[in-house]
């Protein structure tokens, strides 16, 4: 099936034959959907605290970091030419001999919503400044003419090019005397929740074209910022690994070959992290997106349910461990096994098999240990109001096993009533705010490369040069590679998830200082 000069390729590529064969029979055979039973709500797989038992988990958090290691884990290696869509489209729609500005703004809300937002922007400033280098009549020309050179201004690649910026780089947050960039206003954040002993370590995926970029970022940032806040930061990037990159194949599930004959290999979605996320040795670690932080002084209040995650965390682990220690001992009673029980289905939320009551005191030891020695993540989880992405399901395997699991939209096949039906009926939705444990109880690192249902991969179609081609995604970060962790999921507030979609999110009050 493969040629010579392919076997080079793929072995090139980080990859081996039975990888990429493996990959082509899973496109071949197509996605293979989740079974949801029921959405997961609060008291049924959702935890709700009070006010006082929040507190109480944010003591136990801000009482025990000095003694863990900690670390943030940021993905941030998306561009952000999507959050420019509608501003391309407009330079290609808008004739100012044909049409007024506002006749144009008036039948495109989103265009609307930015004209009149405008000056609000993180970066007006510094595109005026850009304008003013080489039109200084700018302010007598008429709006339409405005409106056009100040989009090119900020996305031609010759001016501030911003599409061509990943996120993170990009001006968010205006403040008194500058502009923020979302990847100082996540070191600032780390400072609020991540700190051990004055020190805050952060970890950033990136693309490898942005690397000099968040460098430079980070030379001109940090010893401002140590300086100010008398802290020490230690900040590390990782890209995503070219072995887990994926072939592509035609609708005809032939090979996909380039002009020059080459097979394809496409970059797998953020499921290809959890390689990154492995290389990490801490105790604990928060994974946030880079598009989802607010100013400073609103998260201030927001950084408390991230603490309070935290807390939950280590509250459980401490006693999962105490049990795993409990259950390697022969002279174990018939009651603490029970007690385990107990633990390992209401506090972990873990269906037992149906086999279950039919082993031996030793078989559960056994089957208990298992369900407890697992990495541990705690989910942030917000009510549903609409927004677009994947919730908390109690979800089927194919083995028959019930579990807490967050699935991505695309993973449901929607087509069928009593799957749309579940849907419908969810009340939260996952924002991507976790906390994860990644060490057993001997304080050994998991491989967390074996918790990853293989089978929760996505496939995509694409056009690649006018043909259509079949592409696979990895499994999702938080929700397929992480289908075999110990899931807990707790209610936080819709305040906590503010991410930056297109450029008018940066207009909503929780990026306006």
């Amino acid at each position: 099936m493969f040629t010579e000069q392919d076997i080079q390729q793929i072995e090139n590529h980080g990859l081996t034959i039975d990888k990429v064969n493996a990959q082509i029979s899973l496109i071949k055979k197509g996605m293979i959907y989740s079974n949801l039973l029921e959405a997961a709500t609060i008291g049924n797989g959702i935890l709700r605290k009070d006010k006082q038992q929040q507190q109480d988990c944010i003591d136990f958090f801000d009482n025990k970091r000095d003694q863990i290691s900690i670390v943030k884990f940021v993905p941030a290696s998306g561009a952000a030419t999507r959050m420019f869509k509608f501003l391309f489209q407009f330079l290609n729609e808008f004739d100012e001999t044909k049409e007024t500005i506002e006749a144009y703004s008036e039948k495109n809300k989103l265009f609307n919503e930015f004209l009149n937002g405008l000056e609000k922007l993180p970066f007006y400033e510094i595109v005026r400044e850009k304008i003013n280098e080489t039109i200084p009549n700018f302010d007598s020309l008429a709006k339409g003419k405005q409106c056009v050179l100040f989009v090119k201004t900020m996305l031609d690649a010759n001016q501030l090019n911003y599409s061509f910026y990943p996120k993170g780089l990009l001006p968010f947050h205006k403040y008194e005397n500058e502009a923020s960039t979302a990847f100082k206003e996540h070191m600032l954040e780390a400072t609020l929740y991540a700190l051990t002993n004055s020190n805050a370590n952060l970890h950033f995926t990136i693309s490898e074209v942005h690397k000099d970029m968040f460098e430079n970022e980070l030379k001109k940032v940090k010893n401002q910022l140590e300086k100010e806040i008398n802290t020490k930061f230690n900040v590390s990037f990782s890209y995503q690994n070219k072995g887990t990159d994926t072939i592509a194949i035609t609708s005809k599930d032939e090979l996909f070959r380039t002009e020059n004959g080459k097979l394809m290999f496409r970059p797998a979605g953020h499921g290809a992290l959890i390689e990154n996320l492995n290389m990490l040795n801490y105790d604990l670690i928060f994974i946030k997106n880079i598009d989802n932080i607010v100013v400073l002084e609103q998260n201030i209040e927001i950084s408390e349910y991230k603490k309070m995650l935290a807390g939950i965390l280590l509250q459980i682990q401490r006693q999962a461990f105490k049990y795993l220690n409990n259950l390697e001992d022969d002279e174990i009673s018939e009651d603490e096994v029970n007690n385990i029980e107990l633990f390992v289905v209401n506090r972990i939320n873990v269906e037992f098999d149906e086999a279950y009551n039919n082993y031996t005191l030793k078989e559960k030891r056994t089957y208990l240990h298992n369900k407890l020695n697992r990495p541990i993540r705690v989910c942030g989880m917000v009510k549903n109001e609409g927004e677009p992405g994947g919730g908390p399901f109690w979800v089927k395997d194919e083995n028959g096993t019930v579990s807490l699991q967050v699935v991505e939209f695309a993973q449901i096949d929607i087509e069928k009533e009593n799957q749309s039906d579940i849907v419908d009926n969810a009340t939260h939705f996952n924002p991507t705010d976790l906390v994860c444990g990644v060490k057993n109880y001997k304080g050994e690192k998991f491989d967390l490369t074996k918790y990853v249902d293989p089978k929760a991969a996505f496939i995509t179609m694409k056009s690649q040069n006018g043909v259509d081609i079949k592409a696979l995604e990895l499994p999702g970060l938080w929700n397929g590679s992480m289908a075999h962790w110990n899931s807990i999921f707790v209610e936080i507030p819709v305040s906590t998830f503010n991410p930056v979609k297109t450029v008018n999110d940066l207009l909503k009050p929780a990026h306006q200082v």
